[in-house]
């Protein structure tokens, strides 16, 4: 926790902690105060043997700022915790700002099958063998020679390197495909927001994506782009999974720019009743019959639609 002014929740991904975000905190720090915990089974928070849901997650990030008197936060989600800060967007409106989405999983079904196949059965046996001196010599040697090619395996090289090391015991392991398969499985991501992104009219959305991402390929990034009305998105060029690792100034100066030019979001009961109903805010409607001529034809109604997907 650093700084003072408004509050920023960045909220790291799988098998990452909190010292993912040090190329960016201490630069936010000087006009918002930031969080940056480890969530639970991650760095040096516990790791029980519990709920590793994404709705979990999003419960564990409102009792954090529950505790520390904090009644609203924009969050900053990368990959899981993409996921993770969509989430609490939707279970607590009320207490979000805005939402940054970085390389954010949940979007779609593809992953990289390296996920796919750490969340089959017998990949606890398996994952420690990662950590012996002679694979773990090999698996960076070949991350490294992918990153003298210029290839997009190399783009993030360290930061995968960086992140076997985060598994050294078997309870870290354990905590991690416990996460891993709360969202994960040998056919890919099982947790979509697709049918709740209509919930982000009025939420000042940004989205950041690195054009070469094989992780959560960008395409993910443009599908939740049209799924999000007004929401922005930003392609960094060779960049990877990390690309506030990559190319921190840039990303800080996007992040700066959308927070000093958008306002925060108010929601109240009564509006987010009327957003799960109709589909669409109460000022995304007035906006639609000031905008259409007397004489349009009434648009078409479409809650049973959307109620229906809300519902599954």
């Amino acid at each position: 926790m650093a700084g003072s002014g408004p509050v920023l929740l960045l909220i790291h991904g799988i098998g990452d902690d909190s010292s993912t975000w040090g190329p960016i905190l201490d630069d936010l720090a000087h006009d918002f105060t930031v969080l940056a915990p480890d969530l639970l089974g991650h760095g040096g928070s516990d790791k029980p043997r519990g709920d590793y849901s994404i709705g979990a997650y999003a419960n564990g990030m409102r009792d954090l700022l529950s505790v520390l008197d904090i009644d609203r936060a924009s969050l900053v989600g990368h990959s899981l915790g993409g996921g993770v800060a969509m989430q609490f967007a939707y279970q607590y409106p009320e207490r979000t700002e805005r939402l940054v989405l970085v390389g954010a999983g949940g979007v779609s079904q593809g992953v990289t099958p390296a996920l796919r196949a750490a969340s089959l059965p017998f990949a606890d046996l398996i994952l420690p063998i990662l950590s012996w001196p002679g694979v773990r010599f090999q698996t960076e040697l070949l991350l490294r020679f992918a990153q003298q090619l210029d290839t997009n395996l190399g783009r993030d090289a360290e930061d995968f390197v960086r992140l076997v090391d985060a598994l050294p015991d078997a309870t870290s392991r354990a905590a991690f495909l416990r996460t891993l398969r709360a969202v994960v499985d040998w056919r890919g991501q099982v947790v979509t927001m697709l049918d709740r992104c209509y919930l982000t009219a009025g939420m000042p959305t940004l989205l950041v994506w690195g054009a070469d991402d094989m992780i959560v390929p960008v395409e993910h990034g443009r599908t939740a782009h049209a799924a999000m009305p007004e929401s922005r998105l930003e392609v960094f060029e060779r960049a990877g999974h990390f690309p506030f690792h990559s190319h921190p100034e840039r990303f800080i100066a996007v992040l700066r720019e959308f927070l000093a030019t958008t306002e925060p979001a108010h929601w109240s009961p009564a509006e987010w009743r009327n957003l799960l109903r109709t589909g669409r805010s109460e000022r995304t409607a007035r906006a639609v019959r000031t905008a259409a001529p007397d004489d349009a034809p009434p648009a078409p109604r479409t809650n049973g639609t959307l109620i229906g997907h809300a519902g599954r």
